[in-house]
């Protein structure tokens, strides 16, 4: 079952809050265990011992684990903590959900807990994971109910022991049915979502179970009963060699791009033509090279107002270069955070490509570099600008800055959207490597701003990030919406 399909049946089921999804999160939500940035932060730090360490080896190299099993697991692990305040603990969680875990939640689960939503179903995450480790996750999801294993405190200082069962196996499907009932929800009305083997007796108790990425067993009982399965796909292998070479190709291609755009300009006296050329060789050759394929609905909105202020979701830094020079291919520069400028040599290139950047940190030196950038526009060049200002740890739109609005207003240039849908996937965040694949692009009709004022641009910017919300978490619709526009 393909997502497009898994979300057409959702959206074929019933709607309101008397229905409920239910998410498991290791595996489900998130590719990989967010007990592995817990350990690996462990380990670092000198805080597993060697026994630790072989009893967790045998419980995950045998067969399914128990739960009683896996709470001596889980008290073994949690009693170096014994005292430590729950404050800091959960100041952890939220670290490594920054550092490592938000680079692996799976952003077709995202868009799956989007379309519920939007049906106005009641989103359950329930995990064996503790708080620590699953409520930042809850969080970027918008989900307020968590079930999950808790962590036993007294005076506030970890005490190293569980707080009633865990949520492993028989216990997450009893803590489901407990939920269901206290909440008035009927099971068989119900969705779940499990990718685990333990996790048998939870998509039991639901009306509409479905595996995904299932381990063995479950994969074997879901064909058996006639579940539904979701394969994902995952990212690769610790030791495949192959996102580090793309990336350093796409680098290269920059670089060799951005030196061929140099001498053009130079041999031509021509630097606009130069930088054009640099970009253009740039999406065609690192596009080829990192395995990334661009696929844009809407593409005549790129074209049929220039020049223009264009908006992008930020998500990666070299992805969204990618996009960038694929869609609008020429005659555009950026405004980018001032660091870019200091990256050796790529920054200087992107000097040379008059890109403006901007110093958050000076308010009077931001406001000159958008005085540089309306300069740009006043000569014909368009400027593309992330609003966002910094780049998201998933999917989720951030809070827009009003700088490109002012900037379209004062140039008097409509505004174009473009929205990105999962350049995140390839290369989030924090990575340092890109892996191929294809990323999504629909470029909305531009937005005029003659006529506005500065009064107008506060409901602008809330309206603009509403449409960005929007098309990504109802892609398929918008997508369709597209293709009948044009």
């Amino acid at each position: 079952m393909t997502l497009d399909q898994r979300i057409a049946a959702v959206l074929a089921g019933p709607r309101g809050s008397s229905t409920a999804a239910f998410f498991d999160v290791d595996g489900t939500l998130i590719d990989g265990y967010s007990a592995g940035a817990l350990y690996s932060h462990r380990l670092v730090n000198g805080e597993v011992g060697i026994s630790e360490l072989v009893q967790t080896v045998r419980a995950f190299v045998g067969e399914t684990l128990s739960e009683a099993k896996f709470e001596e697991l889980l008290e073994t692990g949690i009693a170096g903590w014994v005292g430590r305040p729950v404050e800091d603990v959960a100041e952890l969680g939220e670290r490594l959900f920054r550092e490592t875990v938000a680079g692996t939640l799976f952003h077709d689960m995202w868009r799956l807990v989007k379309a519920h939503q939007r049906l106005g179903h009641r989103v359950v995450i329930a995990t064996s994971a503790t708080r620590m480790q699953v409520e930042p996750v809850a969080r970027e999801l918008g989900i307020e109910d968590l079930l999950c294993t808790e962590l036993a405190s007294e005076g506030g200082l970890i005490n190293g022991r569980i707080e009633g069962r865990t949520l492993w196996g028989p216990g997450k499907a009893a803590a489901v049915l407990a939920f269901a009932e206290r909440e008035g929800l009927v099971l068989a009305d119900c969705f779940a979502y499990a990718n685990g083997d333990e996790d048998v007796p939870f998509l039991t108790e639901v009306g509409r179970p479905c595996a995904v990425n299932p381990q063995p067993e479950l994969a074997e009982h879901a064909a058996r009963v006639g579940w539904p399965v979701l394969e994902l796909r995952t990212r690769p292998g610790r030791f495949d060699p192959t996102p580090a070479l793309r990336t350093a190709a796409m680098y290269g291609t920059l670089v060799g791009a951005g030196v061929a755009g140099v001498a053009v300009g130079l041999l031509s006296g021509r630097k606009r033509r130069g930088i054009d050329l640099a970009t253009s060789l740039f999406a065609q050759v690192g596009s080829v090279v990192g395995g990334v394929e661009v696929d844009i609905e809407g593409e005549a909105h790129l074209w049929s107002h220039r020049p223009a202020v264009f908006l992008i979701n930020h998500q990666s830094s070299l992805i969204d270069l990618i996009v960038a020079t694929s869609a609008l291919r020429g005659g555009f520069t950026a405004v980018a955070k001032r660091e870019a400028s200091q990256i050796p040599l790529i920054g200087q290139l992107l000097k040379l490509a008059d890109f403006a950047f901007v110093d958050r940190s000076d308010s009077e030196q931001a406001r000159d570099a958008l005085v540089e950038a309306k300069q740009r526009l006043e000569s014909g060049v368009s400027v593309i600008i992330a609003p966002e200002g910094t780049r998201s740890l998933t999917p989720q739109v951030g809070e827009f800055r009003k700088g490109a609005f002012h900037l379209a207003m004062q140039a008097g240039v409509p505004i174009v959207p473009i929205v990105i849908r999962n350049a995140g996937e390839l290369m989030w965040r924090n990575a340092r490597t890109a892996r191929g694949g294809r990323v999504d692009v629909l470029v909305l009709p531009p937005i005029p701003t003659v006529g506005w004022s500065k009064k107008d641009l506060d409901a602008a910017v809330v309206r603009v990030r509403a449409l960005y919300e929007e098309t990504l978490a109802d892609w398929p619709v918008a997508i369709a919406g597209a293709e009948v526009a044009r």
